[in-house]
């Protein structure tokens, strides 16, 4: 186990326990599980986790955001699960959209660095060639480098073959021997299809076949229809062959059946449906180029949050693959810099030294391409910033798209995609294009971030002389004690009596439970709201002397997704002690089948000495909660 075991343990205890994860994959940022049952996960727990960005649920996964240390964390999740066998979804979940990002995502999340990798291996050669001229793209160096670059893209079908049969729930292995026959050497170099052609042609057991001229290389389509099929029939084969031949009758029979299958039907089939499909996207980007990148551009970080970026990808592969230059992805090359101009008005505009902080790993991440540090912890929560960057990022979007800009490979993010968009014959014009979109991006960012402003959430404590000379010298405030006074009516039990985990444990903080006797939620002390969740059964707030508190109406009432609650403030909203914040429906929360206790904990209780819960057992709105007492 590595440095990220204690947090690794909590994530997974708070999606559901080991038992509830029916698989694990992850991206540049994010941890993306597959849980048996994603309301076991306890999603406002792990929101508030230190270590975690946020949670996102969609297209069929349940993604904890991390950050750029994603792979070390992995491999600590990877230690604390243990093995887990592959396991095909368990019926339908979301809609056939959701359904479909959420396959492609499984199957090319795990290729897509080296993918990248190999486009940047051949911009890289690209630079060489045209910098030293002849005598180097006529050596054997450039053909190493070719065989770098180009080699993943000739035998793709095999890489997809292992990603998509694993996606599937088959034996990731007999994907790759499926693939493998599609890539076969005469197969691939047209020779299979001379040597027969005065015969009449391929043919299987006298049925007539047909190879693409190129082959099936670089192809992405038809492997990943007989890896589905073969993952199908695989199944099937596992329930009535004995057990004991099964380890080799059934890989036997799925690869007599599948392969033939495959050259006989799926493959021609597919790639029909991949021209078909290829063509109609690029129609309607060749409708009106400009408008097409605009609407990428603007929305490329919306669909990013939710995943839904992944439909493109497929269609950017299959072009580049067969060598043609795509310019699908064209409107959203200078996104994250427009993110990250965002972010650095943030950075140098807000008094709150907490969120300053968190801003300097987000802006140098986004030059390197990973904005979910900038979008979940920086610019989404201030609002203003975020849409400052969508529009930016629109605009040079149909900028980029109206110049032109191609890519002629896969490339990295951020300033990593540069070499992507460097011609073979080494023509560095779409690069230096980028180059400059990119700097106007993050200075335009920046301007309207700035211009439109946010509201910062530093807490607006008057300071005595003493007090101020304390604070410039990096001294806490003396002030011995804040008091959290109860914000309801109602009984009050040990936080350890707490109905949830999360909260009875601790790990959140310290606090108790209150059993309310009326559903009205008031300021428990002047402060600001930091946190109201939509479902307004969850509120988050922090004093003006810097306490965090949250209040919980109920255990699990997220899914009553706001029927029963209506709130009376705005996040970011200041209050004062005693000022209503939310109602709810006590009878109508029971009659749902849900517990409406409610924890009011301390967040950062590390930051005091002690917390103190009152010894009443009743308690009602005004009366003293909680005392927190502060460090000298």
């Amino acid at each position: 186990m590595g440095k990220y075991e204690e947090l690794a343990k909590n994530i997974v205890k708070e999606v559901g326990g080991k038992e509830n994860v029916n698989s694990l994959t992850n991206c540049i940022t994010r941890l993306r599980f597959k849980l048996k049952d994603e309301s076991k996960a306890n999603t406002e727990v792990l929101k508030n986790m230190d270590g975690v960005v946020t949670v996102m649920q969609a297209g069929g996964q349940y993604q904890v955001v991390i950050g750029n240390h994603v792979p070390d964390v992995r491999k600590d999740v990877d230690a604390v699960l243990g093995i887990l066998e592959p396991v095909a979804d368990e019926g339908p979940k979301g809609n056939l959209f959701d359904r479909f990002v959420d396959m492609i995502s499984g199957i090319f999340q795990p290729i897509l660095a080296p993918l990248s990798a190999a486009g940047m291996l051949k911009g890289v050669n690209a630079i060489l060639a045209f910098a030293l001229g002849s005598s180097f793209s006529g050596s054997s160096t450039y053909a190493v480098f070719n065989a770098m670059g180009d080699g993943l893209f000739l035998f793709l079908p095999i890489f997809i073959g292992y990603t998509a049969m694993k996606k599937f729930g088959g034996s990731p292995f007999l994907g790759m021997m499926i693939a493998s026959s599609l890539v076969y050497t005469g197969f691939i170099d047209g020779s299979a299809t001379a040597t027969f052609a005065e015969a009449g042609g391929l043919n299987f057991f006298g049925i007539p076949f047909s190879i693409p001229a190129a082959g099936y290389g670089s192809t992405v389509m038809p492997i990943i229809a007989a890896t589905a099929f073969s993952a199908f029939l695989e199944k099937q084969l596992r329930k009535i062959i004995p057990d004991v031949v099964k380890l080799f009758l059934v890989p036997f029979f799925t690869a007599l059946i599948a392969i033939p299958l495959t050259f006989l039907v799926i493959g021609p089939i597919m790639n029909v449906v991949a021209d078909g499909l290829g063509n109609g996207l690029l129609a309607v980007q060749a409708f009106n180029p400009i408008i097409f990148g605009a609407i990428v551009g603007f929305t490329w970080q919306i669909l990013v949050m939710f995943g839904m970026h992944w439909a493109l990808i497929p269609f950017v592969i299959i072009s580049l693959s067969q060598g043609t230059p795509t310019s699908l992805l064209t409107g959203s090359g200078s996104v994250s810099f427009a993110q990250t101009g965002a972010v650095l008005a943030v950075m140098l505009k807000t008094k709150n030294l907490r969120l300053k902080e968190l801003a300097i790993p987000a802006f140098i991440s986004g030059i390197f391409g990973v904005t979910e540090p900038a979008i979940y912890g920086i610019t989404l929560p201030k609002k203003k910033p975020f849409w400052a960057s969508c529009i930016v990022g629109g605009v040079i979007g149909a900028t980029a798209m109206g110049l032109g800009i191609e890519a002629y490979q896969m490339g990295g993010l951020g300033i990593f995609r540069y070499t992507g968009t460097i011609a073979p014959d080494g023509n560095m014009k779409y690069a230096i294009y980028s180059m400059i979109l990119d700097a106007i991006a993050l200075a335009a960012g920046f301007g309207l971030a700035w211009i439109l402003g946010f509201k910062d959430d530093e807490p607006t404590v008057q300071l005595s002389k003493e007090e101020a000379k304390l604070a410039a010298t990096g001294h806490k405030k003396k002030l011995g004690k804040d008091e959290v006074f109860s914000p309801l009516e109602g009984n009050v039990l040990p936080l350890s009596e707490a109905r949830d985990a999360a909260f009875s444990e601790g790990i959140m903080g310290k606090g108790v439970v209150i059993e309310p006797t009326r559903g009205e939620i008031v300021a428990p002390f002047d402060g600001t709201i930091m946190t109201l969740f939509p479902t307004k059964h969850a509120i988050g707030l922090i004093s003006d002397n810097g306490t965090e508190v949250l209040i919980h109406i109920g255990i699990d009432t997220v899914q009553l997704e706001g029927e029963g609650f209506e709130s009376f403030v705005e996040q970011n909203a200041t209050v004062k002690k005693g000022d209503k914040l939310v109602t709810f429906d006590i009878e109508a929360i029971e009659a749902a089948g849900y517990s409406t206790q409610v924890p009011i904990i301390i967040t950062n209780t590390p930051d005091y000495a002690d917390v103190i819960p009152t010894s009443e057992t009743a308690v009602k709105q005004g009366d003293i909660l909680i005392t927190a007492v502060i460090s000298n």
